[in-house]
């Protein structure tokens, strides 16, 4: 195990500049920086999500149902919505109907279309799970509320580009 107090992405960063001259070296830094987030976050937030069978893309798409105003979607609006692969939806409602939290229902008008629909256990899970994870801070700790805001803000303008909205 690495020491404490060694910083691979700082090294990365060095070894870099070394290498590359006139390179975009800060915005190496910031990407890895933000891979690196993510998978310690993403790692946490499984960890609080387990126990009841769920993974953060799981939580996410049963979340979306939970909010969604007749508690059904279909397959391909949650997929556009999570902004995912629609492969991967698939894949994730499968879980969720395995664990009883979600079932596939036919749609209504459309008989190629597939609704995802929360059932109740559905909604008690990510009641708990939400639960857990507002005590949990959602994982960010050491950041505090404020700094998760500016991290918010910062990252604003890259998702607007990606998505298309205005940042404003």
């Amino acid at each position: 195990m690495p020491s404490p107090d060694f910083d691979p992405i700082a090294e990365a960063r060095r070894q870099w500049d070394t290498h590359w001259e006139d390179s975009p070296t800060s915005q190496m830094a910031a990407v890895t920086s933000i891979f690196r987030a993510q998978q310690i976050l993403l790692a946490r937030l499984n960890e609080h999500l387990a126990p009841l069978d769920l993974t953060f893309a799981r939580y996410e798409a049963l979340m979306l149902l939970y909010y969604s105003r007749r508690g059904e979607l279909p397959l391909g609006k949650i997929s556009d919505r999570l902004q995912v692969h629609r492969a991967s939806v698939t894949n994730v409602v499968d879980k969720l109907c395995e664990r009883g939290y979600v079932e596939r229902v036919p749609h209504e008008t459309d008989r190629r279309a597939v609704l995802a629909r929360i059932t109740p256990e559905g909604r008690r899970a990510a009641k708990k799970a939400t639960e857990a994870l507002n005590a949990a801070d959602m994982t960010m700790q050491p950041l505090s509320a404020d700094a998760c805001e500016r991290v918010y803000e910062l990252l604003r303008p890259l998702r607007a580009a990606a998505d298309g909205f205005s940042p404003a």
